[in-house]
């Protein structure tokens, strides 16, 4: 919609860039405030949410040159491009980046593993909805065509030279889709922040709840560079959006005193 808020000779402010920016920096906020609630200094909860979110930015990154490799194996020089850098990334590879980067993290500094998870599960909702608002304005992470009376038609030349979207054409407004599941998920999980009764819980609600969303979503997606598994049955994002899901509910199911409960139950 609006790729580019302005520019002045050679410099432009990219709305998707301002987006994201204020998406992370609330997102951390919340984070930071959450940790300090579970008893975590919040010094090494500012530093372990910078080291995420630039892990989470260039996992994203590499995942979406990874999926879409036959294109940039014959173009190298686009990795480094303006459009490829404008490109949101694929959101799962930032989440397996920033996971490997979250547990390198914690055990160097003996964090709290799942606590910490916990504090910055909702911040983490709320920064990829906010994010997701960038996408849309930037065209990015756009839908298939539609019918239906959302239906939003992208008409700036500037998102089709930068990401590739298609113009003139009504699309499936997936981006505010998923910003709209995300916002949703903040409150939830905020909500169950502060009733939370084992560690983990949060973040195992998280995992769960976005990968069943992403999952669907990922039907009504229409960009490139998600990759596909299964000889085309489904993308790369949704198999891992499965993994997601398994292990939110392995968390729950491993949760302290869960095996007493289950015991009882079948008594």
């Amino acid at each position: 919609m609006f790729p580019r808020l302005f520019h002045i000779g050679n410099f432009s402010l990219p709305t998707y860039g301002l987006l994201v920016s204020i998406g992370v920096l609330l997102g951390l906020w919340v984070s930071v405030r959450n940790s300090e609630k579970q008893g975590i200094d919040p010094e090494h909860a500012w530093n372990f949410g910078i080291l995420v979110v630039l892990s989470g930015i260039i996992g994203a990154k590499i995942l979406y040159i990874v999926n879409d490799w036959a294109y940039y194996s014959s173009h190298p020089g686009e990795i480094f491009s303006f459009a490829s850098l404008q490109a949101g990334g694929v959101f799962s590879g930032g989440l397996i980046a920033a996971f490997a980067a979250a547990a390198w993290y914690m055990g160097k500094h003996h964090m709290p593993a799942l606590r910490t998870c916990d504090a910055f599960a909702p911040g983490l909702a709320l920064g990829h909805s906010i994010g997701r608002v960038g996408c849309f304005a930037a065209g990015c992470c756009y839908g298939k065509p539609t019918n239906h009376f959302w239906g939003v038609t992208f008409t700036n030349p500037l998102a089709q030279a930068w990401v590739g979207t298609p113009l003139g054409v009504a699309l499936e407004p997936t981006q505010l889709f998923e910003s709209a599941v995300e916002l949703t998920n903040f409150f939830i999980l905020m909500w169950l922040f502060r009733r939370k009764k084992f560690d983990g819980q949060v973040f195992g609600a998280y995992l769960f709840l976005y990968g069943v969303a992403r999952y669907f979503l990922e039907f009504l997606r229409d960009d490139p560079g998600r990759g596909s598994v299964f000889d085309g049955r489904m993308t790369g994002t949704q198999l891992i959006a499965i993994a997601l899901v398994l292990t939110g509910g392995l968390i729950w199911w491993l949760r302290p005193g869960a095996k007493t409960l289950r015991t009882q139950a079948v008594r």
